[in-house]
């Protein structure tokens, strides 16, 4: 009971908390062996969670051959984004010149540097999204598993850890699977917790293991009452009463047991006597009987140590307005009253300090509050550690006070913390409730937060706004953050309104910065018209009249690559869609933006230059993986996957779905997403795996799907197919039907774009019905005709073959085989050889049939179209042919994931580079290599490149004909 001064010191032994211990020493093992654990300690304020928590710390402790990292959070910083990683990550000095040269920061690591930096780089840009920093803590704690060494991050006082360091050990939780990783957090039951929502989501996501310290027993609270008076035998009735006054509380038992022996009592009569006192304020009245025995200068210290913390003995004795020998003095005497503990200047608990600043009163603690912030400023510390003093002052709104907050917003600004920064600015609109610009700001701030409350601000800035440049640019954010909630038609008012009005007050003569301006509004206008059904019409309208811009500056491009889009929906001329699109995506001065990147590659797909529209989705996926763009990754993966399904691409198609699926199934947000979920199902039909294609349709979750344009329609071509794969031919047609009368009412009319028209023709046409397919594949002619590119044209060949009854069939397959073939559609030319092979056979040409059965077998086995394959291998055989069975590939025993990263490992990536691509760890990546391997029989990457080579040389090998083996 004494510290290593030999003063007496009311650290609480470890008493009656072993069974904890063993429990902690139990996770760790799990940890070791791969298997990630979350603890949370339990128990009220004095129950000796810190006690328990140094005590497996210790040297001979169950972490000691483990990596550990070990923090507090405080009070004081509750309210500062990522305070809580600083404290766990402080240790390793990652900051400054380390910070450009240590291994720990390597890669995507780097990403961290907001999070761990007390000043963030005020002239770097704000990270793109906080998830950026999010991945580059992940990254980091990951290389310190590196080498296989478990990791043990220890939080203690979590229920004042902030809403971003929160969000983060969920975010590393959510992907630890294999990784040997503990996270043992301290958490106080009766206070009320900083970010309660955050810390919430932490446990209902992950289930944590809960070690309860519960009060102590009366024979224990006798051990403790040993420990303190080793002199003295307590009686009974002394510890029972100290129990119940206490609780079993070991904090209060030990200040209380302290106090008496301050005061010259012991464990008997006169003791319990004082116990009776004195009660459950224990603590309070403990610290407060040794500050009145002390001189006046000695509470002052005590005071402006309660309120600075841990800091310089100048600036202590600066606040105290004390010597800097008074301030050392007087420390001393706190620790030897074991108020302070040994070897530092932090208070025993935060039950004490708050105990000692109760001794100032409210208002004088709200004074040197004021006073301790303008100190930290005075000394040149970041505007985040001044405006975490000032959160705590109810009428801090002077002027230098607000400007403060301000600056301490921008600084959380460019450390990827949007809760802090959204925190600073509140108190700032208390002071300055209808600053339209403020408002733009905070909503800016709380935009991925709370998109609700964002939204409702912004519309509260608008109505302030008179300026009509002011307004234009508030009604873009606006917009925007409609677009995100899904109220497009709301943003697409404003911005309209806006518009007009900047149009009024320009003029025919506007300056370049209005142009520049009006061109930004146009290009979101059109982004947001185009999400929903009901105002897609609109935006095609706006569209036909907008005069094409050079495209010159971002917004002119941007504009650019929407007008690109839009020509493409509306079933003009390819030629001219692609023109634009090309002119948006040529080589900037800066980077282009998504906006500008994925809707042009849209258009270049559906213009089939298939090239450039892989070179734009490319360079999406490399500026999201450099700047850990999880959204945009995510987002330019599954567009990429359902532009490789049309082209017949199935193996990489479902590769780059269930990639991007992963990535969603690990993200708050992932429910929203509908693409991937698309591209799977139509995969799967593709490869003749129904039951998972039912499963992979069934697991879209978002509401109200029917009333957007792109996502939806797409969404009922992979639901007609799968319906088709069943049997169900009347659903497929409902389904095949309802798309197409639901892009004729938006206007989306181009004849590539989900080709609802193509399906219910051959659908039609393969049941005899051909009059019925007649009237869908003439839909679709004339619209092919306009786009006019080898596809559109193939396809409406390929629907005129399918609705034309016998031997006139033949011609029209000829050309859509033949016009096929010349565009990137191998899956469809596939399935126009299998039908102009079935339409010879009828009309009595059995080997010409023959022929280009075995070639529609040949194309859909490269393609993955293992259902279509089977399809033309019956018909080869019903016209005489012979032909093994469809046999599966090797590589068709990999999953998706592990397709993905086998190709990634053969074109020379490495395990962590791939890990980076994927957003996973190196351990996963390197379970997915060890079952490639096992599965695929390979040892080395050098192997695994020469099956990869030989799959694909076999699927482009063809079969031995009929005649060559005297089937002739």
């Amino acid at each position: 009971m004494t510290d290593r001064a030999g003063s007496a010191h009311p650290v609480l032994p470890l008493v009656g908390r072993a069974e904890h211990l063993e429990a902690l020493a139990e996770h760790a093992e799990a940890a070791r062996t791969g298997q990630p654990r979350l603890v949370f300690l339990d128990g009220p304020a004095g129950a000796g969670k810190t006690t328990l928590l140094r005590a497996a710390l210790a040297a001979d402790g169950p972490f000691a051959d483990m990596t550990v990292l070990h923090g507090s959070c405080r009070a004081v910083a509750a309210a500062t984004g990522y305070s809580g990683v600083r404290a766990l990550f402080g240790p390793l000095g990652l900051t400054g010149r380390r910070a450009r040269t240590s291994a720990l920061l390597d890669g995507g690591a780097r990403h961290a540097l907001p999070a761990l930096t007390a000043t963030p780089q005020e002239d770097d840009a704000p990270p793109d999204d906080a998830f950026s920093v999010l991945q580059g803590l992940y990254w980091l704690a990951a290389g310190l598993m590196a080498d296989g060494r478990p990791l043990v991050l220890v939080l203690d006082d979590v229920h004042w850890c902030d809403e971003r360091s929160l969000r983060w050990l969920d975010f590393m939780l959510r992907r630890a699977d294999g990784l040997p990783l503990l996270v043992v957090a301290a958490h106080r039951t009766e206070a009320d917790p900083a970010a309660p929502d955050a810390l919430a989501d932490l446990v209902a996501h992950h289930l944590p293991a809960q070690l309860r310290l519960g009060p102590l027993d009366t024979r224990q609270v006798a051990e403790l009452t040993g420990l303190v008076f080793p002199a003295h035998q307590p009686r009974p009735a002394f510890v029972g009463r100290l129990a119940a006054v206490t609780g079993g509380n070991p904090l209060r038992v030990v200040h209380l047991l302290t106090d008496l022996r301050s005061t010259g009592l012991g464990p008997d009569d006169a003791g319990e006597r004082r116990i009776a006192e004195i009660g459950g304020r224990a603590v309070t009245a403990s610290v407060h009987r040794m500050l009145e025995h002390q001189p006046d200068w000695v509470g002052r210290a005590a005071r402006a140590l309660a309120v600075l913390g841990d800091e310089d003995t100048a600036y202590l004795a600066t606040l105290a307005g004390l010597s800097a020998l008074h301030v050392e003095e007087a420390v001393d005497i706190l620790r030897h009253a074991g108020l302070v503990r040994a070897g530092s200047r932090e208070f025993i608990h935060d039950l004490v300090g708050a105990a000692v600043r109760d001794t100032g009163g409210e208002a004088g603690t709200a004074e040197l509050r004021l006073r301790a912030a303008r100190l930290l400023s005075d000394i040149g510390r970041p505007p985040e550690e001044s405006a975490a003093q000032l959160l705590l002052v109810p009428d801090a709104k002077d002027p230098w006070a607000l400007a403060v907050l301000r600056a301490a917003a921008t600084q959380a600004e460019h450390r990827g913390a949007p809760e802090a920064a959204a925190r600073y600015l509140q108190r700032v609109r208390e002071a300055e409730p209808d600053d339209p610009a403020l408002l733009t700001r905070l909503a800016k701030a709380l935009a991925e937060t709370d998109p609700e409350r964002s939204l409702s601000l912004l519309h509260e800035a608008h109505a302030l706004t008179t300026d009509a440049r002011v307004r234009t640019t508030t009604a873009i954010q606006l917009a925007l953050t409609c677009l995100s909630t899904q109220r497009s038609p709301q943003g697409v008012q404003v911005l309209t309104e806006a518009l007009d009005a900047l149009d009024a007050e320009a003029g025919p003569a506007p300056d370049p910065a209005q142009r520049e301006l009006r061109t930004l509004a146009e290009s979101v206008l059109l982004i947001v018209g185009a999400d929903e059904k009901s105002t897609f019409p609109q935006a095609l309208r706006r569209a036909t009249r907008t005069t094409e811009p050079p495209g010159d500056t971002p917004a002119q491009r941007q504009q650019l690559a929407m007008l690109s889009v839009l020509t493409a929906a509306d079933g003009g001329r390819a030629a001219d869609s692609a023109r634009r699109a090309r002119r948006a995506l040529r080589t900037p001065d800066a980077p282009l933006g998504t906006w500008s990147l994925l809707p042009a590659s849209l258009a270049l797909y559906l213009a089939e230059e298939d090239r450039a529209a892989d070179e734009a989705l490319e360079t999406v996926l490399r500026d999201s993986r450099e700047k850990a763009g999880v959204w945009t990754y995510a987002l330019a993966l599954s567009t990429r996957a359902l532009f490789r399904l049309e082209n017949g691409a199935l193996a990489d198609c479902a590769a780059d779905a269930r990639t991007a699926l992963e990535i969603l199934g690990r993200e708050r947000w992932g429910d929203t997403a509908t693409m991937a979920h698309t591209a799977h199902t139509s995969a799967l039909v593709a490869r003749g795996e129904v039951v998972r294609a039912e499963e992979a349709l069934a697991s879209i979750k978002r509401p109200g799907l029917d009333r957007f344009v792109w996502e939806y329609h797409w969404y009922l071509m992979a639901r007609g197919r799968l319906r088709l794969a069943r049997g169900d031919l009347d659903g497929a047609l409902e389904t095949f039907s309802a798309c197409g009368e639901s892009m004729e009412q938006a206007g989306l009319t181009n004849p590539v774009f989900a080709p609802w028209w193509l399906e219910a023709a051959c659908l039609l046409g393969g049941l005899g019905r051909t009059a019925e397919a007649r009237e869908f594949a003439e839909r679709g002619a004339g619209r092919s005709e306009r786009w006019g590119t080898r596809r559109a044209l193939g396809y409406a060949a390929l629907a005129r073959g399918a609705s034309t009854p016998g031997a006139a069939a033949v011609e029209p397959l000829r050309e859509a085989v033949a016009l096929l073939r010349s565009s990137p559609a191998r899956g469809h030319e596939a399935r126009a050889s299998l039908m102009l092979g079935c339409a010879l056979l009828a009309a009595g040409h059995a080997r010409e049939a023959r022929q280009h059965l075995r070639e529609a077998v040949a194309l859909a086995r490269r393609c993955g179209c293992v259902a279509l394959a089977r399809q033309a291998r019956e018909g080869l055989m019903a016209a005489g042919g012979r032909m093994r069975e469809i046999t599966s590939s090797p590589l068709d025993m990999l999953t998706d994931t592990e397709r993905t990263v086998a190709g990634l490992v053969a074109a020379g990536a490495g395990n962590r580079e791939v890990a980076q691509s994927l957003f996973v760890t190196v351990r996963t990546v390197e379970l997915h290599l060890t079952s490639v391997y096992r599965k695929l029989g390979v040892r080395r990457r050098v192997d695994l490149r020469a099956v990869l080579r030989a799959d694909e040389a076999s699927s482009r090998r063809p079969e031995t004909t009929d005649e060559q083996s005297g089937n002739g």
